[in-house]
C-alpha cells in the first residue's frame, strides 16, 4: 500500500527542546508531518536557496544557539547572505528550528500562536 502524502514537512534536530515542543504541538492538534532530521539526512543547503526565498537568511540564522557561539570571530563578523547561507550549509545546526514547511506558508521557529493561525 503506498504512503499517503503527508502534508507538512517538518525539518530539524530531534533532539532540541523546541523541536520537541512543535512535534508536541503538532501532535495535540491532529496535525500530521514528516519529520526530517537534516543534520542527519544532510539536506539542509540543497533546501536553503528556497527557505531564503521564502523567510529570509536573518529568520533562518540563529545567532542565539551554541554553534553561533562556537564559531570564530571572523565567521561571525560581517555576515550577509552570501555568508549567512555557506555557513548554515556548513553548519545545520545554525539553522533556527524548526523549519515547518506547509506546502503553501513556511513557518521558522516554534510559536503556538503562529502555528495555531496556520492550521485553524
Amino acid at each position: 500500500m503506498p504512503k499517503p502524502e503527508t502534508p507538512c514537512r517538518m525539518y530539524g534536530i530531534k533532539n532540541c527542546d523546541t523541536m520537541k515542543k512543535a512535534m508536541l504541538w503538532l501532535s495535540e492538534n491532529a496535525v500530521a508531518y514528516e519529520f526530517i532530521d537534516y543534520k542527519k539526512a544532510g539536506v539542509a543547503e540543497a533546501h536553503l536557496p528556497d527557505w531564503n526565498a521564502r523567510a529570509g537568511w536573518e529568520v533562518l540564522l540563529n545567532k542565539r544557539g551554541l554553534m553561533w557561539k562556537k564559531l570564530s570571530d571572523e565567521e561571525r563578523s560581517a555576515v550577509d547572505e552570501q555568508k549567512a547561507l555557506t555557513l548554515m550549509a556548513q553548519y545545520p545546526a545554525l539553522i533556527k528550528r524548526p523549519v515547518l514547511d506547509t506546502g503553501s506558508a513556511l513557518l521558522v521557529g516554534f510559536s503556538a500562536d503562529s502555528y495555531a493561525e496556520q492550521f485553524k
